[in-house]
């Protein structure tokens, strides 16, 4: 999918090179900019790391970018892992005791972390220590071992999936926000100067309005534009370039892909606008239910597109409007 905000094999080396390196590089999110200034302005003065942070929002829009600028202004090192490759307590032992003071621990996809991982975090997170188990039965005994002054940040997609205890011995958390067309051209226009890419604002314009509010979606189209420009044009990215670009691509002029439309028109075609459940949905679509409920529901929910209600999702009356569906009208009711 190309327009799927989660990153790629593909999308590793462009988002290392577009990642912002300074805040005035960073587009959007200006609330948590600004309290993160604070956060780390304070913790420079008192000369120790800042708090142990929880990044949280849709995926693409700019967590791990976040975390390394916050150790880039810190003038830190930071250690970048994820939730799944941590599968044993001996490996996240192995992460902790490496840290030098001050370090940034950056854990993405923090959901995903087993349990027992988490519970080996909370001493670690609270007093800096780790607790190690040594031997099993009767004979086994915990060794403590104490850790470096460090900072954890956390990154989900999944904030509810993340246990209570976890998320209450994080000292800030933030949530990211979908972008506005204008964040989403500076973003555009910021990444084809890096690229070297020459282009029209219009066309910028066009392909800012199909990228699903996300700053990755953003650069991964405007890495196909400019290979359509290139082939079919003198490499110039103009009007007629970014829209040809993007029909070829079927991506329309709200960002919607053939799965986005597939989704709505079983809804409308099928279960009349709905409600219908997860499960019925998937099974119609013959797509995975958490697919369709991490990839594409939050951006046709942002588009108002589609409603979630305790009886199951609803397709609004803009989802049908612009399917070019009539939307049934309630009938009317007649005095006697």
């Amino acid at each position: 999918m190309l327009t799927e905000p989660k990153q790629k094999n593909e999308d590793l080396k462009l988002d290392q090179t577009l990642r912002p390196q300074r805040w005035n590089d960073f587009v959007g999110q200006k609330a948590v900019k600004d309290n993160l200034k604070i956060l780390i302005a304070a913790a420079q003065k008192r000369q120790e790391p800042i708090e142990h942070v929880l990044l949280y929002g849709p995926a693409g829009l700019g967590k791990t970018s976040l975390a390394h600028l916050i150790a880039r202004e810190m003038n830190t090192n930071i250690r970048v892992t994820s939730g799944p490759a941590i599968e044993r307590v001996g490996d996240l032992a192995s992460i902790l005791t490496n840290l030098l003071p001050g370090d940034i621990l950056f854990i993405d996809e923090a959901h995903r972390m087993n349990k027992l991982i988490e519970e080996v975090l909370y001493p670690a997170m609270e007093s800096r220590t780790l607790d190690i188990i040594i031997g099993k039965g009767p004979s086994a005994r915990t060794l403590q071992l104490e850790l470096p002054p460090f900072t954890l940040i956390a990154a989900t997609t999944r904030i509810g999936m993340l246990s209570g205890p976890l998320r209450s011995r994080f000292g800030v958390t933030f949530r990211l926000d979908f972008y506005s067309q204008p964040d989403i051209e500076q973003i555009l226009e910021r990444s084809c100067s890096i690229l070297n890419i020459q282009s029209d604002p219009e066309a910028m314009a066009i392909t800012a309005a199909s990228s699903r509010f996300t700053p990755r979606v953003a650069n991964r189209l405007l890495k196909r534009v400019r290979d359509y420009a290139e082939v079919h044009g003198t490499g110039h990215i103009t009007v007629f370039t970014a829209r040809e670009a993007l029909r070829l691509l079927e991506v329309d002029e709200l960002g919607l892909e053939p799965t986005d439309r597939r989704i709505l028109e079983a809804m409308i075609k099928k279960f009349q606008g709905g409600p219908v459940g997860l499960a019925a949905l998937a099974a119609v679509t013959a797509e995975e239910e958490d697919t369709i409920e991490e990839v594409y529901e939050p951006y046709l929910m942002q588009l108002g597109f589609l409603e979630r209600t305790a009886r199951g999702r609803v397709a609004t009356r803009l989802a049908w409007q612009h399917l070019g569906f009539e939307f049934p009208e309630p009938p009317r009711l007649i005095n006697s």
